[in-house]
């Protein structure tokens, strides 16, 4: 029993708030909402592979930009009253890292690797995500965590594997891999540092927050223009240029906007150690959609490695709600 001045005592008990399970819960939905819209990303490459990633990653933003301009139009003037100088400037870097740096990355890992490596080692995001949120106060330790932390690895090692060893004259496989990765770098920063931003932001709405980072991220977009536009390598058909058009647009509504404020939404109703499990959710859908475009069964160590990413997400919640089901409640004076 933890100590106490003489006279009181604190009393660990079991406990079970309400308010608390509904939040985790409806924090849960959105994260698997984002997810299954998020996993749609992970196609747009190979349904317009004549372009350029960096053309996908500035038609994308470009058309989440302006859509989110119009939205936050009729109430500008309340929200730029209330936003921060240091509030752009992490616009700037949230959006740079989780949106066009982030998509220019993702597109060349699925061009070079395909889409089920490409969403499966973007999955390992928890472990990162999990040992800096672990830093965080009150959050559970992270030796509780260790053995999430150690079948999350071991997926990895599965998916490193399958990519060295595909056959792949051009070594297109291992430059997929590597892309993933920088992928990863990038998105966990984005997600971090995110989800810190809206715990301690009390002067906007998360969906205020989607919209804001919506133009930042178009405005980046646009300075990208002239060179995704020079990059271009031969010229596209006018049918090649209306799908394009509708994939970024697409894109753009359906991951962009609503994946992002349902995100949002979620970074404020669960610890950054669970937040970074509910990527689990863009993983699964981004193997099964990849799975059914390829047309193919999953490969052996593709299964293995999302039943050990499973058992991780799963190891971590039970630790989670062990400590949530578990508190210590106020000091008690025996002498009243």
């Amino acid at each position: 029993m933890p100590l106490a001045p003489r006279g009181k005592i604190i009393v660990n008990v079991p406990s079970h708030n309400p308010d608390r399970s509904s939040q985790a819960t409806l924090g849960i939905l959105c994260g698997a909402g984002a997810g299954a819209l998020w996993g749609l990303v992970f196609l747009a490459p190979e349904l317009v592979r004549s372009f350029t990633p960096l053309q996908l990653s500035v038609g994308r933003y470009l058309a989440y930009g302006l859509i989110a301009a119009v939205l936050i139009a009729p109430r500008w003037s309340r929200v730029f009253c209330v936003i921060r100088l240091r509030d752009w400037s992490a616009l700037f870097w949230l959006s740079l890292f989780g949106n066009t740096l982030y998509y220019v990355l993702v597109s060349s890992a699925v061009l070079a690797g395909g889409i089920a490596l490409t969403s499966l080692v973007l999955g390992f995001m928890p472990v990162a995500v999990t040992i800096i949120g672990s830093r965080d106060k009150g959050a559970v330790p992270l030796r509780s965590l260790l053995p999430s932390l150690g079948l999350c690895a071991a997926g990895a090692v599965c998916i490193g594997w399958q990519a060295l060893t595909m056959p792949s004259p051009s070594g297109q496989s291992v430059m997929g891999l590597v892309y993933a990765l920088a992928a990863l770098t990038c998105w966990t920063t984005y997600a971090v540092w995110n989800s810190r931003c809206l715990m301690r932001m009390h002067h906007l709405s998360a969906h205020d927050w989607t919209l804001l980072t919506g133009l930042v991220t178009g405005g980046q977009a646009l300075v990208l223009l002239p060179v995704a536009l020079l990059a271009s390598s031969g010229s596209h058909s006018p049918s090649e240029w209306g799908r394009f058009a509708g994939v970024s647009a697409g894109v753009a509504v359906i991951a962009s906007l609503f994946g992002n404020a349902l995100w949002n939404r979620m970074c404020r109703l669960l610890p950054l150690t669970m937040t970074g499990q509910m990527i689990l959710f863009e993983t699964l859908f981004g193997v099964t959609y990849g799975v059914l475009w390829e047309q193919r069964a999953p490969r052996f160590l593709e299964m293995a490695a999302f039943a050990l990413m499973i058992g991780s997400v799963l190891s971590c919640a039970a630790v989670h709600r062990r400590q949530s089901t578990h508190e210590t409640l106020p000091v008690m004076d025996l002498a009243a």
